[in-house]
């Protein structure tokens, strides 16, 4: 927190999630990074491992958010992409108290069909606590394509769902990654301005 005369001024740290094999540098992590620094915020995007061959391992990344413990508070927004959703959900899951909102993109949830189901699935399986989930966030959005090669648009529409929001469908949008053009993202940068 920052103390500016009578005046204090909170800053959010951001956290994006990358999915299954993903990178700090890949897709839209980096222009949207970028953006929101500029905004003033302290922008975090860990390096989880996964691996093409080996499934990811919750426990590890779990050991990775470990290091960055401190920078998780009530003006902590969780962006996660693919698997990266999976795991800002489990993170929900564990915490004593709030963050500011969660975004998440591209998040299977156990709707088939889901390219990669029995991998995702082992990441801590599909069973969530909505309940506590809904608890510990002050705000959600749920992005969704209808032509994700990897997530079925039945899984935007029931996490949106189970997390008492509309689903923001974006059409032809596939995974909202590199390979479907997804370098920037403005329409996530505009719905986290709204809440900063």
């Amino acid at each position: 927190m920052l103390t500016c005369g009578r005046i204090k001024i909170m800053q959010n740290n951001v956290f994006i999630f990358h999915g299954t094999e993903g990178y700090p540098e890949e897709n839209w992590f980096p222009w949207l990074k970028e953006k929101l620094e500029a905004k003033g915020c302290n922008v975090i995007v860990p390096q989880f491992p996964t691996s093409p061959v080996v499934p990811a391992k919750i426990a590890e990344w779990f050991e990775v958010l470990k290091g960055y413990e401190q920078y998780i508070n009530e003006d902590t927004i969780l962006i996660g992409h693919s698997l990266g959703g999976v795991f800002a959900l489990r993170v929900l899951e564990q915490l004593k108290h709030p963050v500011k909102a969660v975004f998440l993109t591209g998040t299977p949830i156990g709707v088939k069909p889901i390219l990669s189901y029995d991998r995702d699935n082992s990441f801590g399986g599909f069973n969530f606590d909505w309940q506590k989930i809904k608890t510990n966030a002050k705000h959600f959005d749920v992005f969704q394509s209808d032509n994700d090669p990897y997530v079925s648009l039945g899984n935007g529409e029931q996490l949106a769902k189970k997390l008492g929001v509309e689903l923001t469908f974006i059409p032809n949008a596939g995974h909202f990654n590199k390979k479907a053009g997804y370098l920037s993202f403005p329409d996530l940068l505009t719905k986290i301005e709204t809440i900063l």
